[in-house]
């Protein structure tokens, strides 16, 4: 998405509006939204623009399909709070529709000494976080994973998969709202005491009362399109996966012990609702908001993320972790490595190339990396600045809360 320099679109008092709610961004997050507007107050006229030309294409469909427990994150946090409610309420919204889903389970194994205590750790947030864990020894572990090595490992079973794609188009559907796909944002005019018009690219203006921003990888562009300054600017990872080429070496899923000082899981090993087993992902900076490979690079986008003093922060304190990381992108070998820690039995050879993803990580200009969602508000704007992983098992709530902020908004005015 590439936006021009902010151009007056003119709103004028006795022009109608088009909808009550403009959303912007049509993956999992945006859509959850115009869902939920919809349902707590009929007749709403909402409107959904998404420049793809059609929902999911980016975070929500390049993800691992995981639906996450919610036992990875601070107790009374959004992230914790949405998770939780989120996995269970994914599954009955998935039963509901028949979307494909299953509760799976999952393994959190520790494969080193070091890692003991963060494993513990791990077992005491998720029964903060309400979630049923079960401790395993090496002997459980392969009763779960007969190929799986480690020194111990908590079972938790409350994690499923999921077509979060599917689950995208059914909120599309069922929201009846508008949604209007091929239809990328450039221009923005917020009036406080009128409404907000929005220009796309091939010249339609539509004019709304209040404007929800679920621009995912461009969100931090269309906060400042609108007037707002979201104090964080989006620095992109890329994710790359890889495919197992023996499958039946993997039952279910199975995960590291995740280091806390970063936002990402590890490398993990995710059975998917295809029957396929997903290796990944790692992380490594994207040249582009977009980058789903090297050789994708933006100049302007690599240009505005060098340009954001968070940015070299991160690099100068993690350096030796982003080392690594690249070490396991350019090299096929290095990603085997960190998968035998887990799964001793895998070879270079059964890593076949699969689709990458990219993580919309918001960063604020002390080089902070933002741990929870991230919601703000302006007048009459509503923007979701951060909503990495777990955001698409936390869909629905996260779109509840949003939708609950739009409307006050909307009643206000």
């Amino acid at each position: 998405m590439h936006y021009l320099k902010r151009e007056v679109v003119q709103v004028r008092a006795e022009v109608a509006y088009d909808c009550d709610v403009l959303v912007i961004g049509g993956g999992i997050v945006g859509l959850s939204t115009a869902y939920a507007i919809t349902r707590a107050a009929p007749g709403t006229r909402v409107t959904v623009l998404e420049k793809e030309q059609g929902p999911a294409r980016h975070q929500t469909g390049r993800n691992s399909g995981v639906i996450h427990s919610g036992i990875y994150y601070r107790p009374g946090s959004l992230k914790a709070r949405y998770a939780v409610r989120g996995a269970a309420e994914m599954v009955k919204f998935c039963a509901e529709y028949g979307i494909a889903h299953a509760v799976t389970g999952k393994l959190i194994v520790a494969t080193e000494q070091a890692e003991l205590p963060r494993l513990h750790a791990l077992v005491q947030r998720g029964r903060e976080n309400g979630i049923p864990v079960r401790e395993l020894g090496p002997a459980q572990i392969t009763e779960y994973e007969p190929q799986v090595r480690g020194l111990a490992a908590i079972h938790v079973g409350t994690t499923g998969i999921c077509d979060f794609v599917g689950v995208a188009r059914q909120l599309a559907e069922a929201s009846g709202a508008d949604i209007r796909y091929g239809a990328r944002v450039v221009r923005i005019d917020r009036r406080p005491e009128l409404g907000v018009a929005v220009r796309t690219a091939d010249g339609d203006v539509v004019r709304a009362r209040v404007l929800v921003n679920c621009a995912g990888l461009h969100c931090d562009e269309v906060a400042r399109l609108t007037g707002d300054e979201p104090g964080m600017r989006i620095v992109p990872f890329r994710g790359e996966y890889f495919t197992l080429a023996r499958p039946e070496l993997v039952k279910g899923l199975v995960y590291p012990v995740p280091d806390p000082a970063f936002p990402f899981l590890g490398v993990h090993l995710t059975r998917g609702i295809d029957g396929g087993v997903h290796i990944g992902p790692n992380a490594v900076p994207a040249l582009a908001r977009e980058g789903y490979g090297w050789g994708v690079v933006r100049p302007r986008e690599l240009g505005a993320t060098l340009a954001w003093p968070g940015s070299w922060r991160i690099a100068r304190r993690h350096w030796r972790y982003g080392a690594g990381e690249l070490r396991r992108s350019v090299s096929r070998a290095a990603f085997a490595d960190a998968v035998r820690r887990l799964l001793p039995a895998v070879e270079d050879s059964d890593l076949v190339p699969s689709a990458a993803g990219v993580r919309a990580q918001a960063v604020l200009r002390d080089g902070t990396l933002v741990d929870d969602f991230l919601i703000k508000e302006g007048p009459r704007t509503v923007h979701v600045l951060n909503a990495p992983s777990p955001a698409a098992t936390a869909s629905l709530p996260i779109g509840r809360e949003v939708a609950r902020r739009a409307l006050a908004s909307l009643g206000g005015v």
